[in-house]
């Protein structure tokens, strides 16, 4: 097959690969560059494949800008804090021109005081920052735009899966496709999202690249009725909420909450885990946020990916899919029926669940960890440990591998760059955007 030459050839069409791209053409003139991605383009997209594709996870998110360095991921550990806080100012200002909304919430900083006070009184500490709501239902919208802007000025090979990272004399030099094909460049920008966190191991391994692992996090998703935490999200709208559990001393936190939402259920390859969703107008009746645990393994494990696939696969093969359980019956050591949950306060959102119990999917240190967040929670937000309150399972976040990188991204292979979620250096929309802007920078520095 013929070789083709690029300036720049970035792996990835999710939000660190769509900003990469976006950065090099916006800020240069007649550079070529080529987006590989293995999912399918926006227009082929749907809901059975969601973490691959145009848009990567984010298409079908809920689609929050955390406007802040300390969360949504780990950049503050390679970019000064006032660096940092221009560079999130910057994606969120291009989010904004492509059709994100203008409204930002938790900006009432005494409603937000009150808030922090509440929860250091319960065991907690509240991470406040601004949030920008896209909402599921206006994701794609956004996304068209993006999609729209860059048709022309960037080539795009969807369904095509890179099957080699292509290296000469220490530097990057090109990449191989799985049906042959190969494309050449100086410059290479890895955004393989999380759903691309194996493969990176893989490049990484074939490369020699050394790793860092990162907690893994498992969880469950909590469903409440909405009254429950409304005098919460209705100054912040998410509750970001961390706890170190009494028993192991293990961080716990809240993550992804959905006032008014949906608890969903997301297809991967071989399993199917459980995330949320809210809409900027239609609204439910409940909550959801989910209570994920992080644990950091050490020598000689050193595959927290295949442990965590693993839980969300038990879960899968005890339920046929996801479990729901009841938090009343979890307490009591017995499984949740239809009829227990039909008799409780709370209608669950997702009825593609199977009743059942999740202390035969959950090692007893999550169960107990959970358990002890929960009883914080209730502290902070009275109702919320109620016997009604519904638990999905399970929840995963795989951000469980880092490359070695510098400060601009880099491997250890010259102009060889990793960003987003799949590199763990990120761990949400905003900051996977501003780590391909940040290392499309520093390879339009060296072209």
């Amino acid at each position: 097959m013929a070789v083709t030459d690029y300036d720049c050839i970035i792996v990835g069409a999710g939000p660190a690969g769509i900003f990469a791209a976006l950065e090099i053409v916006t800020k240069s003139e007649g550079k070529k560059v080529l987006l590989v991605e293995k999912g399918k383009d926006l227009a082929g997209r749907d809901r059975k494949e969601i973490f691959s594709g145009w848009g990567g996870a984010g298409t079908y998110s809920d689609g929050k800008l955390n406007i802040s360095r300390d969360v949504g991921g780990f950049l503050n550990e390679y970019k000064a804090p006032a660096e940092l806080d221009e560079l999130l100012a910057y994606a969120d200002g291009l989010y904004l021109k492509y059709g994100a909304p203008a409204e930002i919430k938790g900006h009432d900083r005494e409603a937000v005081v009150k808030l922090e006070e509440a929860a250091a009184r319960a065991g907690l500490r509240l991470i406040s920052f601004p949030i920008r709501h896209i909402g599921t239902d206006r994701c794609l919208g956004l996304l068209k735009n993006l999609r729209a802007e860059l048709e022309g000025k960037v080539d795009m090979l969807f369904d095509r899966e890179v099957a080699e990272v292509i290296t000469a004399n220490g530097a990057a030099a090109g990449i191989r496709t799985l049906d042959g094909a190969e494309f050449r460049s100086d410059f290479i920008i890895l955004c393989p999202g999380r759903i691309g966190a194996r493969w990176l191991q893989e490049v990484a391994r074939k490369n020699g690249l050394q790793t860092d692992n990162n907690p893994v996090d498992i969880g469950v998703r909590v469903e409440v009725p909405a009254t429950v935490l409304s005098q919460v999200t209705d100054v912040v709208h998410e509750a970001k909420l961390t706890y170190n559990s009494r028993k192991f001393d293990d961080p716990v936190r809240t993550f992804c909450m959905n006032p008014y939402g949906v608890v969903v259920k997301e297809r991967n390859a071989g399993f199917c885990t459980v995330n949320g969703h809210s809409y900027s107008v239609r609204k439910s009746e409940n909550t959801n946020f989910a209570i994920l645990v992080s644990t950091v393994f050490t020598e000689p494990f050193r595959e927290p990916i295949a442990y965590g696939e693993y839980i969300a696969k038990l879960a899968n093969l005890l339920g046929g899919g996801i479990i729901v359980q009841r938090l009343g019956d979890l307490l009591h050591g017995r499984r949740s029926t239809a009829d227990r949950i039909k008799r409780g306060a709370l209608k669950p959102t997702l009825q593609d669940a199977t009743p059942g119990d999740l202390s035969f999917v959950l090692p007893y240190r999550y169960v107990s960890d959970i358990i002890e967040m929960l009883e914080a929670l209730d502290r902070f937000a009275p109702g919320l440990n109620s016997p009604s309150t519904l638990l999905y399972g399970v929840e995963v976040k795989f951000y469980s591998l880092r490359p070695r990188l510098t400060g601009a991204l880099e491997t250890e292979i010259k102009n060889l760059f990793a960003a987003g979620d799949g590199a763990g250096v990120t761990r949400g929309i905003l900051q996977a955007s501003v780590s391909g802007v940040i290392a499309a920078r520093e390879a339009l520095k060296r072209m």
